[in-house]
C-alpha cells in the first residue's frame, strides 16, 4: 500500500520537475520567517535591521484571514526606525509569474500549546500560500476538511499567530483523489448544524472532465503561472461578507475565454453556464478584469429588470465595495457613460434604461450626446441572451456602436427546435436562436454536469395518474379540485414534513385565482371534520394590470402569460388580486397594498427563503407553504428550501428546464433532489427538453438527470438492510436495535453507524416520494418496518453521539476520525419541541386502556430525532413523572417542564458546585451571564476560580475539570445555538 510518505515524496518531486524548488532546510519557525525575510528585502531592495523586520513580523501576522489576504494582493507601508516610510508588497503583485515559487515539508509550528506538523506548504516568495494535506486510505474529503477546521481551531494553533495566517487555498489528496477550498475566517470555515459545507472543488478541464490524480492536478493547477493566476484573478475577496471565495473551474474558462475574445478582437459569442452555476460570479469578474483592460472603453453589464438592477448592483458591490454605482435614472446613465473617472468604466444598468440612452426621438438628445462614443470599443455582458426586450434593443446597440462586443449569459441556450416556442397558452411565437445573435458558443457547462459535479440535484418526477381512471392524455387537464386534494394528500411527504415548500404553476391568472379559492374553502372543510387537520399555508402571486405603471410594465416584459391575461377583464383581475393581498395581510399580519406590488412580491420571495429557520426561531404560521404563480419565480429565483414544484400548466423546452430547476438547489442530505409532481402527463416534453439541453451525453442525460424509479431505490433499501443484519450476526448478535450497544470497540460501533446510515438515506429519499404505490409502501414496511427503523435510529443517535464525545476529546483513535455522523438526516421539522409538547399533553388526557400512544412510544419517537438531542434526556425524565389520564391541557404540561427543567438543571448546577468547592450561586452567576451574551469568556472562568488560592498549574487543572462538566450542561442550555469562545475548551 502507498503511504502518506511516497505519496509526499513524490509530490514533491513533481513540483520539482514544475520548476518549484524544493528546501529541506525549512522544518521550524524560524527557518520560515528567516527565508521570509531575505525574499522580502530581495523583492522590495531593501535591508531590514533585526528590529525593523520584528515590527514588520508583528504588523503583519494577523488572525484575520480576510486582512491577511488583502495585504497579500495590495501596496503596503511601514515605519522604518530612522522615521521613514518603506513602501512593500509581500509578493511580486504586478507579474505573479516573476515570484520565487517554493516547496516545504514536515513544517512543524511550535506554540505555547500546539505541536502541529504539516505535509506539504508551497510558499511565493517566502509567503506560505497553499497547504496540502496527504491521506493514504480512502478518506471523504469532508472529513479530511474536517481536521484541518479542527487544527485551526485548536486555541494555540499556528495558522493566527505566524506566517501560516497568509494561507489562501487548502488542498486534500489520497493521490488518486484531490480536493481544494479557499481559507477562511472561522465563521465561513466550519460546519454548522444543517451540515451545510465549506465550498469543496475538484479541478477539471475546459471539458469540464475531472482532473483528481494529484500528479495531473499538480500539472494543471500547481504550476507556477497558473497557481499565481488562480490566487491573484481568480480567488474573489468578498468584501460585505469577509470571505474568500474560490471560482470554479467552469467559471475560470469562461472568463478566460470572455477576456481573450476581447483581446483577439474577434466577435462576440455566449456562456451557456446552467441555472444555479453562479453565472452573478462569472460575469462580476469578466467585469472587474475588464476594467483594467486598456484595449477596451466601457464595460456595461446589462439587467431587463429594475429589480435585477438593484440585485445584480449589490452583488457585484458584495463582492468588491464601492466597485459599481447606481444609475437612478437615464440621465445618470448617459453621464456615467460620457465619464472617463476609472469608478464609471464598469457600469451596470438595465436593458430599458440603455433602450432610452439610444433612442433618437427622446427630448433629452441622449444618443445625439452619445456621438462620442460612436466608434469606442465598448463591451456588452447580458445577464439573459434572451429576453423579451432584446431584439430592438440589440439591433439599436450594433447601429450605434458598431465596435461593440457582446457577450451573454443563459442557462437554456435557443436552438433551432426551440425557437418558435412562446410562453404563452397555445400560442407560438418566433424567436432567433442564440448562435444567430452572438455569434459563437465560448463555453458550456450544462445541467448534465453540474448534476454529475453536485452543484445541482437531480429531479423526481412524478406524472400523475388519479386512482381508478385511465390514464390522463399528454396536456389533459383534471379538475383542479382533484389537484388540490391530490397536493394535500403528498405534500408533507414531498416536502419532508414541511421542512422545504413548493411552488404551483398554473396556466392563467384565472387558473391561478381559482387555486387559491379553492384551498381555503377545501381546506376549511377539512378543519370543520377534523380538529387535528393542520392546514397548508397558501400564498398567491401574479403581475397585476399595468395601468400605466411603469414597473409593472417592465416586470410584465418577461411574464408573456401574465401580460396576455391582465388585457382581458383587468379589473377582475385587480379585485382578485387585492382579496388575495388581503388574506396574506391576515395571515402574516402585514399591511401590503396593490399600489406597492413589488414590497408584496419581495416579501413572499422572502418568506419562501426564511423556510430555512427552524420552527423554534421561526414559526411555521410565518413562513410559506406553496405558492401559487402563473409566470412569476419560475425562472431566476432561487431557495434552497424550494424543493417541490407542482405542474398544471403546459411547459416545453427552456420554461420547463427554468421552472424545474427552481427545486433543485443544494442544500444537505436532507434534501436528495427536486421534486416534480406534473398534472398534465408531459413526459414527451420532458424527454424533449432533456435532450435538448443535455449537452454532450444525450445518450446517457435522462439517468443523469432523474432519480431511480421507486422499486430500484427499494431494492437498494434492501441490500442496505440485508449488509446491516449480515454485520450484526457476524458480531455474534442479533440485527435489532436493543443489541446495538453491546457492540465492541469503536471501529465496530463506526462500522454500525456506516451500514445504518446508508439505510436512514435511502428511506429518507423514498420517503419523499410522492408515487409511492400501496404495493410499494408495503414492501417498505416489510424489508424495515416503521417501529424498528425509529428504534434504530434512536441507539445510532445514542452510539454517534457517544462516538462524536471521544472523537471531540482526542479519543476513539483513527477509527472515529473517519466518521461522518450525518445527524442532519435523523432530525424531522415536525418532530420539534412544540409537537413534543401537544403529544405529551394528548398522553395525559387519554383515559387508561385506551391509549393511542404509550410512555414507551412516545418516550421512542423522541430518541430517534436528532433536533431533540440535547433535550430528550430531560424530557424522558418529565414523561416519567406523569400519569396518563391525569387530563392535563397542554398549557400546564409547558409550564410544568420548564418548573421541572429549571429545578434539575439548579440541583445538578448545585453537585458540580459543590465537587469543586464553588458557592452554588457565584456558579449560577457565571453561567447565566455565558447565556445572556452566548460567549464564553475564559478571564471570567479565571476570576470564578480565583478565591479557590490555586497555582497557576493546578487551576489550569482545575478549569480543565470543571470544563468537562459544564459543557454540555452549557450546550443543553444552548439548544443548538453557538457560544463563542467556548470551542477552545472542547478539544
Amino acid at each position: 500500500m502507498t503511504t502518506e510518505s511516497h505519496i509526499e515524496h513524490s509530490l514533491i518531486d513533481t513540483l520539482e520537475d514544475l520548476k518549484y524548488t524544493y528546501r529541506p532546510d525549512i522544518r521550524d519557525r524560524d527557518a520560515l520567517e528567516n527565508n521570509f525575510r531575505e525574499k522580502f528585502e530581495a523583492l522590495n531592495r531593501v535591508h531590514l535591521t533585526d528590529a525593523e523586520f520584528a515590527r514588520l513580523l508583528d504588523k503583519i501576522v494577523t488572525s484575520d484571514v480576510f486582512a491577511a489576504a488583502r495585504h497579500l494582493r495590495e501596496r503596503n507601508s511601514f515605519e522604518r526606525d530612522d522615521g521613514t516610510p518603506l513602501f512593500y508588497t509581500l509578493v511580486n503583485i504586478r507579474d505573479w509569474c516573476k515570484n520565487t515559487f517554493e516547496v516545504i515539508n514536515q513544517l512543524r509550528i511550535n506554540t505555547s500549546n500546539s505541536h502541529h506538523r504539516f505535509d506539504v506548504i508551497l510558499l511565493i516568495n517566502g509567503v506560505p500560500v497553499v497547504q496540502i494535506e496527504l491521506k493514504s486510505l480512502a478518506i471523504s474529503p469532508r472529513t479530511a476538511m474536517q481536521q484541518i477546521v479542527d487544527y485551526k481551531n485548536d486555541p494555540g494553533n499556528g495558522y493566527t499567530r505566524t506566517l501560516l495566517c497568509f494561507l489562501q487555498l487548502f488542498i486534500v489528496s489520497n493521490r488518486s483523489d484531490t480536493w481544494y477550498f479557499a481559507n477562511n475566517n472561522s465563521r465561513h470555515f466550519s460546519f454548522n448544524a444543517d451540515e451545510r459545507f465549506l465550498p469543496l472543488y475538484q479541478f477539471a478541464g475546459e471539458d469540464n472532465k475531472k482532473i483528481t490524480h494529484l500528479d495531473s492536478f499538480a500539472e494543471k493547477f500547481l504550476a507556477k503561472c497558473i497557481l499565481g493566476e488562480m490566487i491573484s484573478r481568480y480567488m474573489v475577496l468578498v468584501a460585505s461578507e469577509q470571505k474568500l471565495m474560490m471560482m470554479r473551474p467552469y467559471q475560470i474558462y469562461a472568463v478566460k475565454a470572455i477576456v481573450e475574445c476581447i483581446h483577439q478582437n474577434s466577435g462576440s459569442g455566449y456562456v451557456w453556464h446552467t441555472t444555479g452555476s453562479g453565472k452573478t460570479l462569472t460575469s462580476f469578474k469578466a467585469s472587474t478584469l475588464l476594467k483594467d483592460n486598456p484595449d477596451i472603453d466601457k464595460c456595461l453589464f446589462v439587467v431587463d429588470r429594475k429589480d435585477l438592477d438593484r440585485q445584480t448592483r449589490e452583488e457585484f458591490n458584495r463582492f468588491q465595495e464601492n466597485c459599481v454605482e447606481e444609475n437612478t435614472n437615464t440621465e445618470t446613465l448617459v453621464q456615467r457613460l460620457l465619464s472617463d473617472d476609472y469608478a464609471n468604466k464598469v457600469i451596470v444598468t438595465t436593458i430599458q434604461k440603455l433602450g432610452l440612452a439610444l433612442d433618437g426621438s427622446s427630448k433629452r438628445n441622449y444618443k445625439e450626446r452619445l456621438e462620442p462614443l460612436h466608434n469606442k470599443r465598448i463591451v456588452f455582458i447580458f445577464d439573459e441572451c434572451h429576453r423579451s426586450q432584446f431584439g430592438d434593443n440589440h439591433k439599436a446597440i450594433r447601429e450605434f456602436f458598431p465596435n461593440a462586443q457582446l457577450f451573454g449569459f443563459t442557462g437554456t441556450p435557443i436552438f433551432s427546435e426551440n425557437a418558435n416556442y412562446q410562453q404563452i397558452e397555445d400560442r407560438q411565437a418566433s424567436f432567433k436562436t442564440t448562435e444567430d445573435i452572438f455569434q459563437q458558443q465560448l463555453h458550456a457547462y450544462t445541467i448534465t454536469h453540474a448534476i454529475e459535479d453536485n452543484n445541482v440535484l437531480r429531479f423526481h418526477i412524478d406524472f400523475y395518474k388519479p386512482e381508478g381512471r385511465n390514464k390522463p392524455k399528454p396536456g389533459e387537464r383534471l379538475a383542479k379540485k382533484a389537484i388540490v386534494e391530490a397536493i394535500l394528500e403528498k405534500h408533507d411527504a414531498a416536502t419532508a414534513g414541511r421542512k422545504f415548500n413548493a411552488l404551483l404553476a398554473t396556466a392563467s391568472i384565472n387558473d391561478a385565482i381559482a387555486y387559491h379559492e379553492l384551498f381555503k374553502t377545501i381546506q376549511a372543510e377539512k378543519q370543520s371534520k377534523d380538529v387535528n387537520f393542520q392546514p397548508l399555508n397558501i400564498a398567491c402571486v401574479f403581475s397585476p394590470p399595468a395601468d400605466g405603471n411603469k414597473d409593472v410594465q417592465q416586470i410584465q416584459e418577461d411574464l408573456p402569460q401574465e401580460k396576455a391575461d391582465n388585457q382581458v377583464a383587468p379589473d377582475e383581475k385587480k379585485a382578485a388580486l387585492k382579496a388575495i393581498i388581503a388574506d396574506y395581510n391576515t395571515q402574516y399580519g402585514t399591511n401590503h397594498r396593490i399600489d406597492e406590488f413589488d414590497l408584496f412580491y419581495q416579501d413572499v420571495q422572502k418568506r419562501i427563503k426564511d423556510q430555512q429557520y427552524p420552527n423554534q426561531d421561526l414559526p411555521h404560521a410565518q413562513k410559506i407553504d406553496i405558492v401559487i404563480v402563473v409566470d412569476m419565480l419560475l425562472t431566476g429565483f432561487d431557495s434552497k428550501f424550494l424543493n417541490t414544484l407542482y405542474v398544471d400548466k403546459n411547459l416545453r423546452y427552456h420554461g420547463l428546464i427554468q421552472a424545474f430547476s427552481r427545486t433543485n438547489r443544494v442544500l444537505n442530505a436532507t434534501k436528495p433532489y427536486g421534486n416534480i409532481l406534473d398534472f398534465r402527463q408531459q413526459q414527451d416534453a420532458v424527454d424533449a427538453a432533456i435532450t435538448l439541453f443535455s449537452g454532450e451525453q444525450i445518450e446517457r442525460a435522462k439517468t443523469i438527470w432523474l432519480v431511480d424509479k421507486a422499486p430500484v431505490v427499494i431494492g437498494k433499501l434492501e441490500t442496505a438492510v440485508k449488509k446491516l443484519d449480515e454485520f450484526m450476526h457476524s458480531q455474534g448478535l442479533a440485527s435489532a436495535p436493543e443489541e446495538v450497544p453491546n457492540l465492541k470497540g469503536n471501529k465496530v460501533r463506526g462500522q454500525f453507524i456506516n451500514l445504518f446510515k446508508e439505510v436512514q438515506r435511502l428511506k429518507t429519499q423514498l420517503d419523499q416520494y410522492t408515487d409511492l404505490t400501496h404495493e410499494d409502501a408495503a414492501s417498505i414496511e416489510q424489508v424495515i418496518p416503521r417501529e424498528q427503523l425509529q428504534a434504530f435510529r434512536g441507539v445510532y443517535l445514542e452510539t454517534a453521539r457517544r462516538l462524536q464525545d471521544q472523537k471531540g476529546k482526542g479519543g476513539g483513535g483513527s477509527e472515529t476520525e473517519q466518521l461522518d455522523f450525518e445527524f442532519v438526516l435523523f432530525a424531522s421539522s415536525m418532530i420539534d419541541y412544540d409537537y413534543i409538547m401537544t403529544l405529551i399533553a394528548g398522553y395525559s388526557q387519554q383515559t387508561p386502556g385506551k391509549l393511542k400512544m404509550t410512555r414507551t412510544e412516545l418516550i421512542g419517537l423522541i430518541d430517534s430525532e436528532a433536533n431533540l438531542l440535547e433535550v430528550r434526556e430531560d424530557i424522558a425524565d418529565y414523561i416519567g413523572t406523569l400519569k396518563s389520564g391525569e387530563g392535563l391541557k397542554e398549557s400546564d404540561i409547558r409550564q410544568g417542564y420548564e418548573t421541572f427543567k429549571a429545578e434539575k438543571n439548579a440541583h445538578q448546577l448545585a453537585e458540580i458546585a459543590e465537587k469543586h468547592g464553588l458557592a452554588t450561586s457565584v456558579l449560577q452567576a457565571f453561567m447565566d451571564g455565558i447565556m445572556q451574551r452566548m460567549i464564553f469568556d475564559g478571564e471570567q472562568l479565571t476570576d470564578l476560580l480565583a478565591p479557590l488560592g490555586l497555582n497557576w498549574k493546578s487551576r489550569r487543572q482545575k478549569e480543565l475539570a470543571l470544563m468537562e462538566e459544564l459543557i454540555p450542561v452549557l450546550h443543553k442550555l444552548a439548544q443548538g445555538r453557538e457560544i463563542s469562545g467556548l470551542g477552545a475548551y472542547e478539544q
